[in-house]
């Protein structure tokens, strides 16, 4: 049975960042990466869809020791994956993965101090592994399953129906009539990149969804050392992020009069903004969709893309029939309709061979679990780049590990916790969907102590640098 100081689980981009920050201030560390698939990259390998790219920005969803210099606010999933590749392979990374390792359980024993893995092989053969720490790095969704679309009578439809997590190689989808249901990032990605080869596609929403142009390539300071002027924009992004956010939620009347306002000015006479562009919700109880370029909005002035906003009633052989009785032809149904979330990639976590209930413990500072010893998982932000979230956490993790080293303790459990008094607050606060549906799979969040929800990347630095990370934590 091989033995580590750290197994991190994943190699996306939150497990890769990890094993830098593990490899750099815990040199002596011994750590693998272990990932059930066989490649890098997590989400930017694994989705195929046309256009799949960052709904942030690649200056913060970049990682901070690796500056992001292709321009691009934006990037596609090929840039994305060549920026990855270059980072495992300068930092030597790469020569700590081990590929279709797909990790079904781990037990902690308080008896030894360690965790025990169990996983499969690339043989199908069952291996152990021994390990003081483990961190989850897997991301938050299921890889084999997606969220199922309740559509009446979609078995009626005479063409292909088509969920972006699973999209087919090589697709031919030149000269079809496409409807995509739903009204997301993914949705709002895939109409401009559909209209270049289709016949029409229409987005078929429920609801609206606010959408915001944003220039793609905004900064040009040539002037300054590249360097520098990368660590300029990436900090300016942070905190023009943090700037918009809270006054969204601190004026979501004005906020959101504004964002229609301005997506007004990108449609043509004939589309009118209110119903296809007028959200029930306030700005951020969903995420704000960006478009680059806008190029959402200009498929639509082009007429190759079109929004509707109704419910269906049903599918019938060529196309969806609304609640309305208007009928949208198609060739070619694609659900949008959002991910089903998994907690830690699905592994069951036990302590003593007592199973953990994950969607009913409280997460410490957005970083471990309560009542499960050196147990680490990587989580992003709702409201800015997932990057600056598993960051500030690997960075609070390798902290927490030297203040243990430095003082003989061997493990570090999050406790303490009185349920009545801290309250509860979701760990993801989105209305999204697919996050209502999923959200009891996640550890839980408080209102008070180090059980908050993150929404700000400086405070959360700031903790993980010199704030106080023994409150919350019993130690043995």
């Amino acid at each position: 049975m091989e033995e580590l100081d750290v197994i991190i689980v994943g190699a996306g981009i939150s497990g890769i960042n990890t094993a830098y920050r593990v490899q750099t201030e815990l040199p002596s560390s011994r750590y693998l990466i272990l990932d059930a698939r066989g490649e890098i990259g997590g989400t930017w390998s694994f989705f195929r869809y046309p256009g799949l790219r960052s709904d942030s920005d690649l200056y913060t969803f970049g990682f901070p020791w690796k500056p992001w210099k292709q321009g691009k606010l934006i990037a596609t999933a090929p840039l994305i994956m060549d920026y990855l590749s270059e980072a495992v392979s300068e930092t030597g990374i790469d020569q700590h993965i081990r590929f279709k390792h797909h990790i079904t359980a781990a037990n902690w024993s308080n008896k030894e101090q360690k965790w025990q893995l169990t996983a499969t092989d690339p043989n199908g053969d069952t291996v152990y592994f021994k390990c003081k720490f483990i961190v989850m790095g897997a991301g938050y969704y299921d890889y084999k399953k997606a969220l199922p679309a309740s559509i009446p009578e979609i078995e009626n439809f005479a063409g292909p129906v088509i969920h972006p997590q699973f999209w087919p190689e090589n697709f031919d989808y030149s000269g079809k009539k496409i409807i995509i249901v739903g009204s997301g990032a993914t949705a709002i990605t895939l109409l401009p990149n559909l209209a270049d080869k289709a016949a029409h596609v229409t987005m078929l929403q429920r609801s609206p969804t606010y959408i915001m142009k944003i220039e793609n390539n905004p900064y040009k300071w040539d002037f300054l050392p590249q360097d520098l002027a990368i660590r300029l924009i990436r900090l300016l992004q942070i905190i023009i992020g943090i700037i918009f956010y809270h006054v969204c939620r601190l004026f979501p009347d004005w906020a959101g009069t504004k964002l229609q306002q301005a997506a007004a000015k990108q449609l043509p006479e004939t589309v009118p903004l209110d119903p296809h562009f007028i959200p029930r919700y306030k700005p951020w109880d969903q995420r704000v969709c960006f478009t680059p370029n806008g190029d959402f909005f200009e498929a639509i002035r082009n007429s190759k893309a079109s929004v509707e906003t109704g419910t269906i009633r049903q599918v019938v052989e060529d196309g969806v029939i609304l609640q309305s009785g208007e009928k949208l032809q198609a060739d070619i149904i694609v659900t949008a309709t959002g991910l089903k979330m998994q907690a830690m990639g699905g592994i069951r976590i036990s302590v003593d061979n007592e199973k953990i209930d994950i969607g009913e413990k409280y997460a410490w500072n957005n970083t471990m679990i309560q009542d499960v010893p050196n147990f680490f998982f990587m989580v992003g932000y709702i409201n800015a780049s997932w990057t600056l979230g598993a960051d500030a956490s690997a960075r609070m993790l390798c902290r927490l590990v030297k203040n243990m080293q430095a003082r003989g303790q061997r493990s570090a459990v999050p406790g303490g916790v009185d349920a009545k008094k801290i309250g509860y607050r979701p760990l993801l606060a989105l209305t999204s969907t697919y996050v209502v549906q999923g959200g009891s799979e996640l550890p839980k969040c408080g209102n008070s102590g180090p059980w908050v929800p993150r929404t700000n990347y400086l405070l959360d630095l700031y903790k993980a640098v010199i704030g106080n990370i023994d409150n919350g934590l019993i130690f043995a």
